[in-house]
């Protein structure tokens, strides 16, 4: 059995804040590996063993963006959550588009910091636990972000893909409350998180699109309904 505690890249230019978030997040027995910005962060990515990374997104040297961006590229499962005090719409939906599972708007206090970081460990650890499974014509491999059809070549899915897919799938055939997925894969229901799904919702119905039996039916004021035919 593995004891060894959670490892975090913490990277983060502004000091105060730094160590405040890396003494704060080491007393609840994470281990955090900091850095000052994004060059040095990403080297030590590379170097290290990690569970979970945070990134400022404005830092000298690579901001935080081109930082997740070279992860993505190494590590596809790896979590990856920005601290900004960045609240545009595109920014938001950027920070997801390069790789980002989650965001945090600063300021922000550290028990909803520590939440976020334990939902994305623990959808880390149900990605891991889970299996495969079918939809429509589609073979849905949960752990490896992969949508197969029929004899073609997987299709990839991003982690936020695959975890939205899952909770389609686990409640298929029936609505998929709004307001729940949000806080449940988001963290919030609001605005900038909404209109981040709507744009994940758009890439999985491209994705499915092979099979014309499938649909992602939008549930107005609801939210959404993955239909399936019976098999």
């Amino acid at each position: 059995m593995n004891n060894s505690p959670i490892h975090i890249l913490l990277a983060e230019d502004e000091p105060s804040l730094a160590m405040i978030v890396k003494e704060s997040l080491e007393t609840r027995g994470l281990k955090i590996s900091l850095f000052a910005d994004g060059k040095s962060a990403l080297q030590g990515f590379t170097k290290g063993n990690y569970d979970l990374v945070v990134l400022d997104v404005m830092m000298p040297e690579m901001n935080g963006f081109e930082v997740a961006q070279e992860i993505r590229a190494q590590d596809e499962e790896i979590p990856i959550m920005f601290l900004t005090a960045k609240s545009q719409t595109d920014d938001v939906l950027k920070g997801f588009h390069v790789g980002g599972n989650d965001y945090i708007k600063k300021p922000f206090s550290m028990e909803e910091l520590i939440v976020r970081i334990h939902n994305l460990l623990n959808r880390k650890k149900l990605q891991q636990s889970s299996e495969q499974f079918r939809i429509g014509e589609f073979i849905f491999n949960f752990p490896q972000q992969r949508l197969i059809y029929k004899n073609n070549e997987p299709v990839k899915l991003t982690h936020r893909e695959a975890h939205l897919l899952y909770h389609l799938w686990n409640n298929k055939n029936k609505v998929l409350d709004r307001s729940y997925i949000l806080q449940k894969l988001w963290g919030s229901d609001d605005f900038f998180s909404g209109r981040s799904m709507d744009v994940f919702i758009t890439k999985l119905r491209k994705k499915l699109n092979q099979d014309p039996t499938i649909e992602i039916l939008n549930v107005r004021g609801y939210g959404y309904k993955l239909i399936i035919p019976s098999t």
